[in-house]
């Protein structure tokens, strides 16, 4: 049982390294060796768990595709209007971007290696506009175009995918999902997102995105109080910069997915599986 339960920590460690590496560096700019100095675990533990980057690369994605599918899971559930349900998705998924690497990882390899078509897209755009389809009149404000609504979800998602490991510009505050709610609020006042006054946050959308992340999609569990006091404290900061073995590589240039591939929501493509992955 002993070695049942290493064997699973030494896994898991690899995992969140994995995930970090290929959001940073993307698939190309990560090599094995990497993510086994940053999970501090020897390279011929990592392939007896991983025998190559690609099948690593997938267990990754898998990853963070469950914690996206649970989280569109769990706002099935939510009373109000399509548009209110379409902005509240949105602004769920910057907050589960933001704050899981894994998911970050996902989104980078599907828009790396995609050329038409985003997997990671595929797990939440069908959703999003089969909820519009459904809408009654009664739902619409007047002179809505729901396609136009479609399509600015999944480009205002994609930006902020695309635009995470971006530094903000000097005197924007680093809070991209209330800026996200405030661009949902200027361009349709009257959809009505309840803000929190603190941090200008939806109100749900961060416990929503924080119950996937603790509530078991990845098998993990909050850290314990003493552990988030030590991690907090400058003697912990100053022990994991001792432990890193080189200085993070700077980030290479990176394109958005082709508009074709994320407008494309409301076509048939939507219904169809996402094509096997491609990575080499």
């Amino acid at each position: 049982m002993a070695k049942q339960e290493r064997a699973s920590r030494t896994r898991r460690a690899l995992l969140e390294a994995a995930a970090k590496e290929f959001d940073r560096h993307g698939y190309a700019g990560s090599s094995l060796a990497q993510i086994a100095r940053s999970a501090d675990i020897s390279l011929g533990a990592l392939t007896f768990h991983f025998p190559s980057k690609r099948a690593l690369a997938e267990s990754v994605r898998e990853r963070g595709n469950e914690a996206t599918l649970a989280l569109v899971d769990r706002l099935n559930g939510h009373e109000g209007s399509p548009v209110q349900y379409v902005s509240r998705l949105t602004l769920a998924l910057a907050a589960l971007l933001e704050e899981d690497a894994a998911v970050r990882a996902a989104a980078r390899l599907a828009r790396e290696e995609s050329c038409t078509r985003h997997e990671w897209h595929a797990l939440w755009a069908p959703v999003l506009c089969e909820r519009l389809r459904r809408a009654l009149p009664s739902d619409v404000p007047p002179g809505t175009d729901m396609a136009a609504i479609a399509d600015m979800a999944v480009h205002l998602v994609s930006g902020i995918e695309a635009t995470l490991r971006h530094l903000p510009c000097p005197g924007e505050p680093d809070d991209r999902v209330g800026r996200l709610a405030r661009i949902w609020q200027q361009a349709l006042p009257d959809i009505a997102l309840s803000l929190n006054s603190g941090d200008a946050r939806p109100l749900g959308v961060a416990d929503a995105a924080g119950a996937v992340l603790h509530g078991g999609a990845h098998g993990r569990s909050r850290p314990r109080a003493d552990q988030r006091s030590v991690r907090g404290t400058k003697a912990g900061m100053t022990a994991r910069r001792a432990g890193r073995r080189r200085p993070p590589r700077a980030d290479p240039p990176y394109a958005l997915a082709p508009p074709a591939a994320a407008a494309g929501c409301l076509t048939r493509r939507c219904t169809r599986r996402p094509p096997p992955s491609r990575l080499p």
